[in-house]
This record gives structure tokens, sequence and C-alpha cells, in this order.
């Protein structure tokens, strides 16, 4: 096959030795239909340059479904995502900001907001829809929406007050958090409750409490693979490792980890084949991993660069060429826009907002930008701990900053 000779002589099938397993009957049939989908790219062409040109974003029927889902009505093939509906509203924004379209959510911005306060409980918090009852996960998606926005009328209906009361009913003694009212512990309360505070300047650990035993809990949570699991015990998975990176990041407690054994498992969850991230040992890829993994390097190469230790600034830890390839040549297979996990997948708002959010990470590292295909493949950068616009981003720290210094003045 001339992709793997020409393109990525990295890139390796599965051998599963002649021991044929559902897994790897699986594994095999994945990397086939991926096989399909790079030889329409690469070939019958001669010329490199030619094939990568090929390579597309197709941000006008990404933005059209985006912009059509965003105060779209559930219908009743979708009422199980009623208590997804604040996540809904990030997955979108993000999703569009990302595609350059900043300027329409401040357009929008009235409606989002109104939406959002239907979600929001007189007790603090966010629920995954109107009138339900808060749930950190939930505030950690309505919070990231309005920052998303990034304007003075979205900022202006968070309630931080409110919003730490609600965290701090959370917060379990051994500093873990429950997501909502007698609800699960894992380690997505932390980091959620962690981003929030964080975003919203409320005093952490140690100028106050909130936090008091949460780098300890999360750090029991790491398991002997190097990744992190939902809770102490649990197998090491993307998405709650990077949970626990980002949140240990947000603490100042990274170097506390065993920080060797997490950048190998991280770094092994790209597939040699594939070019896409999988969530953890010996599962398929899934484009949504491209950021819930694809962050977790750069986090941990920041970390080391604040730490005045020697590591690159002109390239992340993983392949990014690789990875773009894989979400814009296997993950763009609907005519309508959208983006899928993989080929022959639905495509939906949740891989779409973090199949763009890993192709953020991967265009844009320290000192480069690292763009496959043609020019206008560029997305908007992110911040890799939060997942929100590095521009929306700056705009609330400056609106905080006034905010604060008005409360000093009173």
């Amino acid at each position: 096959m001339n992709y793997e000779k020409k393109c990525f002589a990295l890139h390796r099938r599965f051998n599963d030795d002649g021991y044929a397993t559902r897994t790897t009957i699986e594994q095999m049939r994945v990397e086939k239909s991926i096989e399909h989908r790079y030889d329409v790219y690469f070939e019958n062409d001669s010329d490199d340059d030619e094939s990568v040109l090929k390579i597309i974003l197709f941000r006008a029927e990404h933005i059209e479904y985006l912009k059509n889902g965003l105060f779209k009505p559930l219908d009743h093939h979708f009422y199980v995502l009623d208590t997804s509906r604040s996540w809904m509203v990030y997955w979108i924004s993000l999703s569009l900001n990302l595609l350059g379209e900043s300027d329409y959510l401040k357009e929008k911005s009235l409606q989002i907001i109104s939406f959002l306060r239907n979600c929001e409980s007189p007790h603090g918090g966010y629920g995954g829809g109107p009138n339900q009852e808060p749930h950190l996960a939930a505030t950690y998606a309505a919070v990231n929406a309005i920052v998303t926005i990034g304007n003075d009328i979205a900022f202006n209906s968070l309630n931080r007050v409110a919003i730490e009361k609600f965290l701090r009913r959370m917060q379990q003694p051994n500093g873990s958090f429950t997501l909502h009212e007698s609800g699960e512990v894992d380690i997505r309360g932390a980091y959620c409750a962690l981003s929030v505070a964080k975003l919203l300047h409320i005093p952490t650990y140690p100028e106050s409490d909130l936090f008091h035993g949460t780098a300890d809990w999360i750090l029991s949570c790491q398991t002997y693979e190097g990744g992190f699991g939902a809770a102490p015990g649990h197998e090491a998975h993307g998405g709650y490792t990077f949970c626990g990176v980002a949140a240990l990041a947000l603490l100042d407690q990274l170097d506390r980890c065993d920080f060797d054994a997490l950048m190998h498992w991280t770094a092994n969850r790209q597939l040699s084949f594939e070019g896409g991230f999988s969530g953890r040992t010996n599962k398929l890829v899934d484009g949504c991993y491209s950021f819930w993994n694809g962050a977790v390097l750069p986090i941990l190469q920041s970390w080391r660069v604040g730490k005045n230790q020697m590591v690159s600034l002109d390239r992340w830890l993983f392949d990014q060429e690789a990875l773009q390839e894989y979400v814009l040549i296997c993950c763009q297979n609907h005519p309508g826009g959208g983006l899928v996990d993989k080929p022959g997948k639905n495509r939906d708002f949740y891989h779409t907002c973090y199949t763009l959010s890993g192709l953020s990470i991967a265009q844009n590292s320290f000192n480069s930008r690292i763009v496959i295909g043609v020019s206008d493949n560029l997305v908007e950068p992110i911040h890799p701990v939060f997942n929100i616009p590095c521009q929306s981003l700056e705009a609330l720290r400056e609106y905080l900053k006034r905010k604060d210094n008005q409360e000093e003045l009173k």
C-alpha cells in the first residue's frame, strides 16, 4: 500500500500472531476501513504534495451542522440527551469558535445565556437541562460554554458566590467530589470542580480549605500502567487521565505523580497505523481521544518547561501530523458536516467537539504551527487544561480583573 510506504513509515498494521480473538478481529476490521480511507487520498498519487493538498477540513459543512443544532429542540429520538443539553451547548459553542465563528456566538449570546439560566439552580451550579438538579459535570459544561462565548453579556451571568457554595457542598472529607447530591464519586468531579474554581478565581487550597486533600485523592487514582482511572483501583482511561493530569496541574501538584509512567502510557495510546488515539490499552481508535489523550502530553510538556527542564518547544511529544490526518481523513465521512469517532460511525456534537479540539492541539505547539493539508485547515488555538479558546480565556481574565477591582473600590 503506497500510503504506508510513502507517507507514514512508522504506521504498522496490527499482528495477532495467529491467535484471533473478538478484540483482534475488530481491530483488523477497523484498520481495513481506515486503510480504505487513506487509499482514497494517497494510493493513486505519485506526488506527496498533491496528496496532502487533498486533505481538507469541511469547515462550511461543519458550521452549518453545528448552527442547526444549537437552538433545535430535541425530538423524541434523542430524549436520552435531555440531561446533556448544557453539554450540547458547550460542545456546539466550542466547535463553532474553533471554526472561526466567535462573532456568531456573540450575536447569539443573549439566547444562549437565556437557556443556560434556565439550567441554573437557585442553590448554585447548573443542571444538564432546565429545572434539573445541579451537577458538577453540567456546571463545568455551562461555565465553559459561557466562557467560550467570550463577552460581558455571558460573563455577567456567572454567579461566583453561588457556584462556590455548590462546589463546597460536593466536596467530600477525603478531598474527592461527588458529581451531585448523594451522587457518585470519581475523578471527573475533582477536575470539573477545579476547572470551574480556577476559571472563576474562586480561592482554592492552600488559600482556602476548598480542595484540601484533593491532590492526594487524585494521586491514588494513578494505576500501575501510568494512566489514571475513574477512582482508586480502576483501569487507566484516557478521559480520566486527562482529568487527573489537568487537575494536578491546576493544583500545582503534577510532579507528585509517576511522571515517566504517565508519559509512556499516554504516548502509547497513539496507534501506529491509524494515527489517532485509543482510550485504553488494547482498545480501538476513537476521534474524541484526539483531545483527551492529545491534551495530556502538552500539559506534561508545559509543566516541564515551567520547571526549566530540557523539553522541545517546537513540537508536542506525539505525532502531530498523523493525528491531524486521522481527524481530517477518517473522521469526516458525513456529507452534511459533523465529525465521527471512526469511519462508519454516526456524527454527533460530542465527537465533533473533541476531534476539533484535538485538531487544534495537534496544529498549535509552543513555537510553531503544523498544519496538514491546505492552510485553511487551521483552527483556533485552545487552552489544553480547560479546553476553551485561548482568546476567550484572556477575555475572561480581563473581565474578572475589572470586576475584582470594582469590588475593592466599594
